[in-house]
């Protein structure tokens, strides 16, 4: 078995990416442009090459086996200079939208930079700066992996601690299938028994789970870090996307009683694969007061962490680590899309990346913001993510208009609820 062959889990993100697009947008924040903008992508080259995450290129020839990491190293080609027709902040984040529908293909091209120098406006900067948009494979892990190798390639010293797979081998596939049944029928067991939280409950479709279309846009509010106190960062953000989004759809006419987030959650112990995470459902109880809904986001959080925490989880993660790759490949291959689901696990997903210290640059400019943008799928046309980099907090928003109607309208109530 090769030592560098792709885990079944990161291979299902890549062979996933050519059914519904998942590359990962992380968006940085400059504080002016740099006057060498040559000499700095340069520098971004040569640094991106000491990452070796960002190093790499997937082989997939083998098609009867796993995909494997190839060397690839970076240069000044995976760098994408745009000029703006309009360098307003919107401007900016209008063209970052429309890049898309342009997925990258991992086997090429496995992550690309793309720079805007020059833009107006944005937050947390008085006067023009740069903003560089990684765009980059889901099969190296979503923004809560991939801002390290980022932070490396724009100069933060040191190295981002590596993956370390765990494999299953094929053979194991039956006894490992066992494994997982009795450890399931365990965990039915502690559930009923009060020993183990029940699982969210899924939820009714609304207008937001509707196939995405009308024009589809991003935004962004960052807040100072002080400024979401009272709960975690990602809580109160949670509080304040429940009060936002459930009074836009009282306008639309949708009812948000039962409104529920789709919220990612890293998986415990060591980094296993590059994406090491999970989703779980939250309720988002926009009738509550606000210190009220905090407790109970707060409080499902703790459940859903419970939950995960039971050996069944990981006998399911073992045997899903065994599974054959022609068997993978296939099953993905019926994967369709379009097809309706009559329950979904959230009415909008909510993703957190923490980028850590604002610590690096772009050509000497200081950070100072990110934001990521989950992309949108045929069961969510609303996605968020709540992103830190130093003590700026943004919370980005990706919409369609089919599901919230008023992008800005949206964000005003947004910003009034933060």
């Amino acid at each position: 078995m090769p030592a560098n062959r792709l885990t079944a889990v990161d291979a299902q993100m890549f062979w996933m990416s050519s059914r519904m697009p998942n590359d990962t947008f992380l968006l940085y924040g400059f504080d002016g442009v740099p006057a060498d903008l040559p000499g700095a992508l340069g520098e971004l080259a040569a640094n991106a090459r000491t990452s070796p995450d960002l190093s790499l290129r997937i082989d997939d020839s083998a098609r009867l086996n796993y995909p494997v990491w190839v060397p690839s190293p970076a240069d000044e080609s995976r760098f994408v200079v745009h000029d703006l027709d309009d360098s307003a902040w919107l401007g900016c984040l209008a063209a970052v939208s429309g890049l898309v529908d342009d997925q990258l293909d991992a086997r090429v091209l496995p992550w690309r930079l793309h720079v805007f120098p020059g833009v107006e406006g944005m937050p947390g900067v008085a006067g023009s700066g740069t903003v560089a948009v990684l765009q980059i494979t889901h099969a190296l892990g979503g923004g809560g992996r991939t801002c390290g190798p980022a932070a490396v390639m724009f100069g933060r010293p040191g190295a981002v601690a590596p993956v370390t797979p765990v494999y299953g081998h094929p053979a194991m596939l039956l006894w490992r299938g066992v494994e997982a049944a009795r450890a399931h029928q365990q965990l039915v067991t502690d559930t009923a028994a009060g020993r183990v939280p029940p699982a969210a409950a899924p939820r009714s479709p609304i207008r937001t789970n509707d196939p995405p279309s009308g024009v589809c846009s991003m935004r962004t509010v960052v807040r100072d870090r002080a400024q979401l106190s009272g709960a975690t960062v990602t809580v109160s953000a949670l509080a304040g996307i429940s009060e936002a989004l459930a009074g836009q759809l009282r306008e639309l006419g949708t009812d948000p009683a039962d409104l529920g987030a789709e919220v990612t959650m890293a998986k415990s112990g060591p980094r296993q694969a590059y994406n090491h995470f999970g989703t779980v459902g939250v309720g988002l109880h926009p009738s509550l007061p606000v210190p009220q809904r905090r407790d109970a986001i707060a409080a499902e959080f703790a459940a859903r962490r419970e939950r995960a925490a039971h050996p069944a989880m990981r006998a399911s993660e073992r045997a899903f680590a065994a599974t054959p790759a022609p068997l993978l490949r296939w099953g993905i291959g019926q994967f369709n899309p379009d097809v309706r689901s009559a329950t979904v696990t959230g009415n909008t997903v909510v993703s957190s990346v923490n980028c850590g210290a604002a610590d690096f640059s772009f050509g000497g400019m200081p950070v100072r913001m990110a934001a990521a943008f989950p992309g949108l799928s045929p069961m969510v046309g609303l996605t968020h993510c709540v992103t830190g980099v130093g003590d700026a907090i943004s919370i980005s928003v990706f919409a369609a208009e089919s599901a919230i109607g008023d992008v800005d309208g949206y964000l005003d109530r947004l910003e009034a609820a933060l």
